[in-house]
């Protein structure tokens, strides 16, 4: 074991603060990276202050962490000390079940582990996240980082970038195609980055009109005001396919019925209370409406291999570990373009 510097939060109202706590030692499979960027989710948000009901105290969030290897086990082959490394939601999972044999580790049916405030069954206890300056990881749940890529804006691609490009590579988005972003926040300017790296016409939903010149400086070809019911309704039975990124109340309905005969929308933003879907909307055109959840690990390293190749980053605001309280109150107030990422070389 060594130690660990980080912060947590220790109570659902008590601010992050600094907390030291001991890592496992680097088995024959591990790899060890010092962290040197880690992201800011909005679920990190809900989990250090118990909004989803199942926060264990002490909580060190952080799961978009980059860094470089310093150690590897005597078993490892993929990484050798030196190299680029990126750790998403997950650090492990039971690896022998059907979807973890279909490279869903994501969707693991004995529950994958994810990489905080979840049981560590190597160590014991809880995992803790990539608020801190290392973290340890069996190599099969690393990622290579891309070497041409901003090290710092590339740390929210192992959430916000997999989240997105999930559904849009499951559901054949493509050339030629015309596809729906609602809401332009951490996620949807991922979406609309990644959808027009595929080819696609990209059209931005959003409520704010102030978002407009941002939505196609990111690559949108139009941007709709939703709140416009004109401007919805010549959208009516247009889209291939639809991705909702809004974690709040809002009308799912008026997105499915602009979804073509045969189209998806897919869910990935997450609303405390549920939506109320009007089944016509789904039978009069053979709609789809479907959920997705981050995505698995060889996915998440087609992901950023794909984001290397197209020179994919995150818009990202850039700051200390001491700064993470104010960034979580502006948070809450969708007040970033569009995810804060913390430089941990500050926590030294």
């Amino acid at each position: 074991m060594y130690n660990a510097k980080a912060f947590a939060t220790l109570a659902q109202t008590s601010p992050l603060a600094p907390f030291n706590f001991q890592r496992r030692d680097p088995g024959a499979h591990d790899v060890q990276i010092e962290i040197l960027f880690c992201g800011v989710c909005h679920t990190d948000v809900h989990i250090a202050r118990n909004e989803w009901h199942g926060t264990t105290y002490p909580c060190v969030p952080g799961h978009e962490i980059v860094g470089r290897v310093v150690k590897v086990g005597a078993h490892v082959k993929k990484f050798k000390e030196g190299d680029l490394a990126g750790v998403g939601c997950m650090v492990d999972s039971c690896r022998t079940c059907e979807n973890c044999q279909d490279d869903l580790e994501q969707f693991c049916t004995a529950g994958a582990t994810f990489t905080y405030n979840a049981p560590d069954k190597v160590s014991g206890g809880l995992t803790y996240g990539g608020y801190s300056d290392s973290v340890v990881v069996d190599e099969a749940f690393v990622l290579k980082v891309p070497k041409n890529l901003n090290l710092a804006a590339s740390a929210p691609l192992l959430c916000a970038g997999i989240t997105t490009y999930s559904p849009l590579r499951h559901y054949k988005v493509a050339k030629g195609q015309k596809i729906g972003v609602v809401g332009l926040g951490g996620l949807g300017h991922m979406g609309v980055k990644l959808a027009k790296a595929f080819g696609a016409h990209v059209v931005v939903f959003t409520t704010s009109p102030n978002k407009v010149k941002d939505a196609l400086r990111l690559g949108a070809d139009e941007v709709v005001n939703s709140k416009n019911s004109d401007e919805m309704k010549k959208q009516a039975n247009s889209f291939h396919f639809i991705l909702d990124t809004v974690a709040a109340q809002h009308d799912i309905n008026a997105y499915l019925v602009l979804l073509k005969r045969d189209g998806t929308l897919t869910q990935v933003g997450v609303p405390a209370e549920p939506l109320s879907v009007q089944v016509g909307s789904l039978i009069f055109g053979r709609r789809n409406f479907s959920g997705s959840l981050i995505g698995g690990i060889k996915e998440t390293q087609e992901m950023l291999d794909f984001c290397g190749e197209h020179n994919i980053t995150s818009d990202i605001e850039l700051i200390p570990i001491q700064k993470i309280n104010e960034a979580y109150e502006r948070l809450v107030k969708n007040d970033v373009k569009y995810r804060f990422v913390i430089e941990m070389a500050s926590l030294k």
